[in-house]
């Protein structure tokens, strides 16, 4: 609408941002009286940031305790019931056991498996009831894979077996996988049947909607889990805080900024309006710095998001993995 609307004749731009004015009116009245709770539980914590001095836009270091209780009760008061965590996250499990979090919905994630293991299948049970401890809880409601092509490898049959075993004991509820890529999936379904798959997806990285992965895990009962709304504050910064190293996608940068003048939204807004409205998506992961960025989360699922930025140039992994970021 916006590419359209600068090829009026200048007598008739203001009755179509009028028009555009009206519709986000209406639109921020349906999502306060119908759709912002929807929203607001569609909303998952990530809670790295409580374990680790984790993401490019953080400036503040890692959460500590009394601002991660903070952090919970906000998110507890606003509805939101689950929180995201894994062994590797520093020690986030331990903060989050100290704080208690008995009363939500917690999904971990086992590490890598080590190069030196006896046994995959008892390496699996002694990390989670390691976690378990950690979370002072007796189970959890998710176990994650972080890295789910060793089950191809030596020790994935005996890695799986682990994982069917404790979720028939009923130490954890689902059992799932993280991935980087959506290509990461291939292969992994005709192997097993998993509960749970947890995906980047972002206003930039729209792949596990593209290649068509949101829609078949969705027929096939799977719950879907994104992480990465902004790309771990990639998306957040300006031109004059984004290190250099991301000049390279300076067209990406000047439509992104572009899109944001135009239609009036915030970079924290447009990410969380975008991850909330994909219908596909059970859970959106959003991890914070502290308790203020968390309400500005809150409110923001209140704005509307008018249109999608058209990117000039094809993305590449390079960018859309922070993995493969060339940070010094």
């Amino acid at each position: 609408m916006f590419s359209r609307m600068k090829s009026l004749p200048r007598c008739a731009r203001p009755l179509c941002r009028e028009a555009i004015e009206l519709r986000r009116a209406v639109s921020v009245f349906l999502f306060e009286y119908y759709g912002i709770g929807r929203f607001k539980l569609k909303l998952a914590l990530g809670t790295v940031q409580f374990g680790l001095d984790y993401g490019i836009a953080n400036n503040t270091g890692q959460v500590g305790r009394e601002e991660a209780r903070s952090i919970l009760e906000i998110a507890q008061r606003a509805g939101i019931n689950t929180l995201d965590t894994a062994i590797a996250y520093g020690n986030s499990e331990s903060e989050l056991g100290a704080i208690g979090v008995q009363e939500w919905r917690v999904i971990t994630k086992l590490p890598s498996l080590p190069d030196n293991r006896l046994n995959a299948y008892s390496w699996v049970i002694n990390q989670i009831y390691g976690s378990l401890q950690r979370l002072r809880m007796t189970s959890v409601d998710g176990l994650l894979l972080h890295r789910p092509a060793q089950l191809f490898e030596p020790g994935g049959a005996e890695l799986l077996a682990a994982l069917k075993d404790l979720k028939s004991q009923g130490i954890v509820s689902k059992v799932g996988v993280s991935v980087y890529t959506p290509d990461e999936l291939k292969g992994l379904f005709d192997f097993h049947r998993f509960d749970i798959v947890q995906a980047p997806l972002n206003i930039l990285d729209r792949r596990l909607i593209e290649s068509g992965w949101a829609s078949k895990l969705k027929k096939e009962g799977v719950e879907i889990h994104s992480r990465s709304s902004f790309l771990q504050g990639l998306l957040l910064l300006n031109d004059q805080s984004r290190p250099k190293y991301f000049d390279r996608w300076a067209t990406i940068w000047k439509t992104w900024s572009s899109w944001l003048k135009e239609t009036n939204l915030s970079p924290l807004q447009a990410c969380v309006l975008y991850s909330l409205s994909i219908d596909s998506v059970d859970k959106v992961i959003v991890g914070v710095d502290g308790a203020k960025q968390l309400e500005e989360i809150l409110i923001a699922t209140k704005a509307y998001l008018p249109s999608l930025p058209q990117w000039p140039v094809a993305l590449d992994s390079d960018l859309l993995n922070p993995a493969k970021w060339n940070q010094p």
